[in-house]
């Protein structure tokens, strides 16, 4: 709970800065080399998919990025950064949560679609710590928890998706395709979620 609040803190820090953006071709230019930096917060769709039998859990996301252009001959970026994200599982009051501090390496191409926009596709691996693992069932207004799942807290997945970027405004949605069980025993399980991010580079 405290980590969440510090994060969401730098997030609405960073978002304070949007007056001070400075509104180039899409905080930065496809014609040329450079770095860039964003904060990103969004909505995380969670699931467990596998041996079990539940349905979606809705977190947030907290992110910081930075984007370094490797291409001289085209347009394509390295984009890696911190993610806080709220992962697991929910169905009938059992929440299975699986919370994590996730390091994606993301290759992104840039389609220049106007003098401020700019779609930019992405795929890559992305790696994961998960800092809260708990299962609780609860019914009324009493919470028990339970031995469901005892979980691996390092996992990998894949992300595939594609953000917008207006000026220096950024928009995108993906999914995440978990790679490794995430279950220490049976049943299996593999944490997935779609997830849709706004933010800001610069």
């Amino acid at each position: 709970m405290i980590m969440k609040k510090i994060l969401l803190s730098i997030a609405m820090m960073a978002v304070s800065l949007t007056s001070f953006a400075q509104y180039s071709s899409g905080g930065f230019s496809l014609e040329k080399e450079n770095m860039y930096y964003g904060v990103r917060i969004g909505l995380n769709i969670a699931s467990l998919s596998g041996d079990f039998d539940l349905g979606t859990k809705v977190g947030m996301n907290l992110a910081g990025v930075i984007g370094l252009r490797v291409s001289n001959a085209a347009p394509v970026f390295l984009e890696s950064g911190l993610y806080y994200t709220e992962g697991g599982a929910k169905k009938d009051g059992l929440t299975q949560s699986y919370n994590c501090l996730e390091i994606p390496l993301l290759i992104k191409y840039g389609f220049k679609a106007g003098d401020n926009f700019a779609i930019l596709p992405y795929i890559g691996p992305t790696f994961a710590m998960a800092l809260k693992t708990s299962t609780s069932y609860k019914e009324g207004k009493t919470s028990v928890s339970t031995d469901l799942l005892e979980v691996n807290k390092p996992n990998m997945g894949f992300k595939i998706g594609c953000g917008a970027e207006y000026n220096n405004l950024y928009l995108e949605a993906g999914y995440r395709f978990g790679i490794t069980d995430i279950a220490k025993d049976n049943p299996t399980g593999h944490a997935n979620a779609f997830y849709v991010n706004f933010g800001l580079n610069f």
